[in-house]
């Protein structure tokens, strides 16, 4: 199989790249197409590849190119990762914000919106190229905002298209753990949005253990979202929250901590990885080892102002490892093998959520197998989820309409209705700043 990844030059390729490696059964990737707009990024990332692959049987071949239309060619699957305005954009985004007191996040509030604007019409010619160059492959998301990008994209693919996020995977984990279950033996009950849900039940052996863990206020202090929500608030929830939704729940406080942190995360990311891409290339040079110190560092200092506005601590160990990347491969293994499974992914609501149309993008357990993803039935959430949720879809509505019809006052709408976003003036200022400092935001008139 060929799988083609876009945004080949991204500091998270190789973790993709490393899960091929694992895998030895039947009908496996045997090539991967790398494909950037920057040439160099691309050199640098596949060095890292190389080493990777360096005394392991069978490694899937690798191949770089900067002609999009080349890439998509033959493809099987296509993993799209690209960040429109890279790093450089989602300080800009993270700095607009601040200066107008609301949070900057690269997929919540301002900040995602701001992203979103400038990588909806990207991620829309893409779908269109795929369903002319490649319409049987299947195109799996992770460029953010997530749930907002593979909806654009399911216009044009349908369900051909899936988006993926880690964070519901990570959650889930992490949840088990504390109950000293099996991740793997487990069911989470989780619903909401990318980067809005709620894990609302942990089954065991049919049995729902999310109420024993929210009795315990020692087990919910020993995980990250416990220290994070405190259990007497997700208690009251009677829900784990995805770590996003201290953005929501615990907003003043986290402006005021980016604001006096010494970097935005943008910012730091910006500094730290231009400075792996240049070891990287450095001859003689290990640019494998480059890689690896640069991702420890990362990960470690992860939503590192939430943490610290909470009194969160430092990340556990067991944290560290990500794992969207195992979630990709398990979702190419399930359809291309049929090999069927049940994973927590971003795709078109159908009639899941009785709020939401059929067309909405949500994130749900969805079984999955050679005929693609199809979401499980869920208990309705709760009124305050319920609102929540449609409210950021509206929101993400208005995006897509603003990026359809190139309308600033449509820009001005999605930024005013965001519960993040407390005044018309300052979505007015908002529009004002991006348009400034993003040159992708020019066909807003």
């Amino acid at each position: 199989m060929r799988l083609a990844i876009l945004g080949g030059g991204g500091f998270r390729v190789p973790l993709v790249y490393g899960a091929l490696l694992g895998d030895r059964g039947e009908g496996r990737v045997s090539e991967v197409v790398l494909h950037d707009v920057d040439a160099g990024r691309l050199d640098a990332v596949t060095r890292v590849l190389a080493e990777q692959a360096d005394g392991v049987p069978d490694a899937p071949v690798v191949r770089a190119t900067t002609d999009l239309d080349d890439a998509l060619r033959g493809a099987d699957f296509v993993f799209s990762a690209i960040r429109v305005g890279g790093l450089r954009g989602r300080a800009e985004d993270e700095r607009v914000a601040l200066a107008e007191g609301v949070l900057g996040q690269e997929t919540v509030g301002a900040g995602g919106i701001a992203y979103g604007l400038r990588t909806v019409p990207v991620a829309v010619d893409i779908a269109r190229r795929v369903a002319r160059l490649a319409p049987d492959a299947w195109v799996i998301n992770f460029t953010n905002p997530a749930g907002l990008v593979t909806e654009a994209m399911s216009r044009y693919l349908g369900d051909r298209v899936i988006g993926i996020c880690d964070s519901p995977v990570g959650l889930g984990r992490r949840v088990a753990r504390a109950l000293g279950a099996d991740p793997r033996e487990a069911f989470v009950d989780y619903v909401g949005l990318n980067h809005l849900g709620w894990v609302r039940g942990l089954r065991i052996a049919g049995r729902d253990e999310l109420p024993r863990l929210l009795a315990d206020s020692d087990r919910l202090g020993s995980f990250e979202e416990g220290r994070l929500f405190g259990p007497e608030w997700l208690r009251s929830l009677g829900a784990i929250p995805n770590e996003y939704l201290h953005y929501y729940y615990f907003n003043r406080e986290t402006v005021r901590a980016y604001q006096e942190a010494e970097s935005t995360r943008g910012a730091f990311l910006r500094d730290q990885q231009s400075r792996f891409y240049t070891d990287a290339l450095r001859p003689g040079g290990s640019a494998l080892r480059a890689w690896e110190d640069t991702r420890a560092e990362r990960e470690a200092t992860y939503m590192a102002e939430n943490r610290e506005s909470a009194g969160a601590g430092e990340r556990e160990e067991e944290d560290l490892s990500g794992g969207y990347e195992q979630v990709a491969l398990a979702l190419m293994r399930a359809i291309a093998r049929d090999e069927r499974t049940t994973l927590i992914l971003n795709v078109r609501n159908r009639s899941t959520l009785a709020a939401l149309d059929a067309d909405a993008v949500i994130e749900v357990p969805c079984l999955v197998g050679a005929d693609g993803a199809h979401p499980l039935a869920t208990d309705p959430l709760p009124a305050h989820a319920t609102g929540l949720v449609c409210s950021v879809k509206a929101v993400e509505r208005e995006v897509l309409a603003a990026v359809g019809s190139g309308s600033r006052a449509t820009a001005v709408k999605a930024f005013a209705l965001h519960p993040l976003v407390d005044s018309v003036n300052v979505a007015r200022r908002l529009v004002d700043g991006y348009t400034a400092a993003h040159p992708e935001l020019a066909y807003l008139k």
